[in-house]
């Protein structure tokens, strides 16, 4: 059996799922139940000065059938008292030694502010921190979360206030709502982090009664921008864990968060990037107990690959991951569709007629019965027939051969400017 424990930047724990500073580990109680249940680790709910919360925190979007495919809230951090928080961190601790705790922290940007609070927490025996400058909503207001998140400058001061006092080791969380994550990334390693995590939730408005024109959630008739989490965000939170996985002076571990649900996600984290991964959303859709599959799935997966640990399979796809302007023009694929299985319903025929490039026919053999066909001089290989195609295995994307050699665009435009000043040289 494959080797599931992590290390990561010290920090170690039996597994790679950890469950992120979220509602799921606002006490002791609940920490030490998700241990029980399998959790490597977990990040505590944020702690910092007391705050008040507003009743009426949540929201869900549902799509096709699938409950929760997104989620909203507007809750703050830890509304239960530091000193009640620290005396349950220091008794779970105890109770499970070899499990990760780590603290998220949050607050105004003061120094010894920062100071003040480490030293309480660490106090304790957490094996690390996690410096929250992500929430996008209330402690945003305040001037702390993503206010600070979204300033390179803050990100690393306030993380090199924090290394000041520090004696574990120190994670970052990064907010996605911003243009380009990899510079506050960068600049929470200049400010000393021995990890970063992200992402943190993106801001969001789920929706607004069109009955009572409240927005949702509502607060007695008002309401506010918050978090969006859940599967939906999974595409945007991996890119940005690739982006600053592959950023050459991002050079600390990452921990992976948003939308990860099963083992398969936790995989494509892992394999770009991520030493660990959180989960917080599907915890609180299904429960602690979806840890067993996940570690199940994760181990079969390994085993099944003749992988002994975790750790080999580490930003493996990494190198796959690259800019636009590197991709082969000259590759070329096609759209088949087999007709023992297609069930004619004309989705594929619809979306390539009136949104795409108008290369599926519909045809009628002897027998009069109708089919669907490519036309592969015509198709450009978009995926959108396999994309909206009801049926598995009616529409396969298909690698055409051809005799031109692989140019990508910047190869493209390399030989265009080489060739122009050959140009000019033989005009001399």
């Amino acid at each position: 059996m494959a080797d599931l424990s992590i290390n990561l930047a010290g920090i170690k724990s039996p597994n790679p799922f950890w469950l992120a500073s979220a509602p799921p580990t606002n006490s002791g109680y609940q920490v030490q139940r998700a241990f029980e249940a399998g959790w490597g680790g977990a990040v505590w709910k944020t702690l910092g000065d007391p705050i008040l919360n507003v009743s009426s925190r949540f929201a869900a979007i549902s799509f096709n059938g699938q409950r929760v495919a997104g989620f909203n809230n507007i809750e703050l951090i830890t509304d239960r008292p530091l000193d009640v928080n620290l005396r349950e961190i220091y008794e779970t601790k105890k109770r499970f030694p070899n499990h990760a705790i780590i603290a998220s922290l949050m607050m105004e940007p003061k120094q010894e502010k920062w100071h003040e609070l480490v030293k309480r927490v660490e106090d304790v025996g957490v094996d690390g921190l996690e410096l929250n400058f992500g929430c996008p909503h209330g402690m945003a207001e305040r001037g702390m979360g993503s206010a600070s998140g979204q300033v390179p400058a803050l990100v690393e001061r306030q993380t090199y206030w924090v290394k000041e006092a520090a004696k574990t080791p120190v994670i970052v969380k990064l907010t996605p709502n911003i243009t380009d994550i990899t510079a506050t990334a960068e600049a929470a390693c200049q400010g000393g982090a021995d990890a970063i995590s992200m992402i943190n939730t993106i801001n969001s408005l789920m929706g607004v009664d069109l009955d009572t024109w409240n927005t949702i959630p509502h607060v007695a008739g008002k309401g506010a921008h918050g978090g969006y989490c859940g599967p939906a965000v999974k595409p945007i939170a991996l890119n940005m864990v690739a982006e600053c996985a592959r950023h050459a002076n991002i050079n600390v571990p990452i921990s992976g968060i948003g939308g990860i649900s099963n083992w398969q996600d936790a995989v494509e984290f892992l394999l770009m990037g991520a030493t660990g991964v959180q989960v917080c959303t599907a915890a609180m859709h299904h429960g602690f107990r979806i840890v067993e599959d996940m570690i199940e799935g994760l181990s079969h997966y390994l085993d099944s690959k003749g992988i002994m640990s975790v750790s080999e399979i580490i930003g493996k796809a990494l190198p796959r991951y690259s800019d636009w302007g590197n991709l082969d023009l000259n590759y070329n694929i096609v759209a088949k569709i087999n007709t023992e299985v297609c069930i004619n319903c004309n989705k594929c025929h619809i979306a390539c007629e009136d949104t795409s490039h108008q290369c599926i026919d519909r045809l009628t053999d002897e027998n009069g019965r109708n089919y669907l066909k490519v036309r592969e001089e015509d198709c450009v290989g978009c995926n959108l027939c396999s994309i909206v195609c009801p049926v598995d295995g009616a529409i396969d994307m298909i690698e055409v051969a051809n005799e031109l050699p692989p140019m990508t665009w910047n190869e493209r435009q390399s030989a265009l400017s080489l060739a122009a000043e050959c140009k000019i040289d033989s005009n001399k």
